[in-house]
């Protein structure tokens, strides 16, 4: 088995501000003037997408999956820290 690789914080970071925004726009009523909430959802996905980390080759080969992993890992452990 291989270890599990890590990712940078910062990107983890924005995947959680990424996972907040999509929430609090899905939990949104209709008509309820989602623009800032979409705008920033758009924002977090191209930054998400132009990070460094994803320039060198071996990144790639991690993928998404494993990030939003890791994001859902980093924040369930600070739930259970906080408890």
């Amino acid at each position: 088995m291989r270890p599990p690789f890590r990712f940078p914080e910062d990107l983890i970071t924005l995947r959680q501000a990424w996972r907040q925004t999509y929430a609090e726009l899905a939990q949104a009523p209709a008509g309820a003037g989602t623009t800032a909430l979409r705008r920033r959802l758009i924002a977090l996905s191209g930054t998400l997408c132009t990070h460094p980390h994803w320039a060198t080759p071996a990144a790639w080969r991690t993928g998404g999956v494993e990030l939003r992993r890791a994001a859902h890992t980093s924040v369930s452990a600070e739930r259970e820290g906080a408890a």
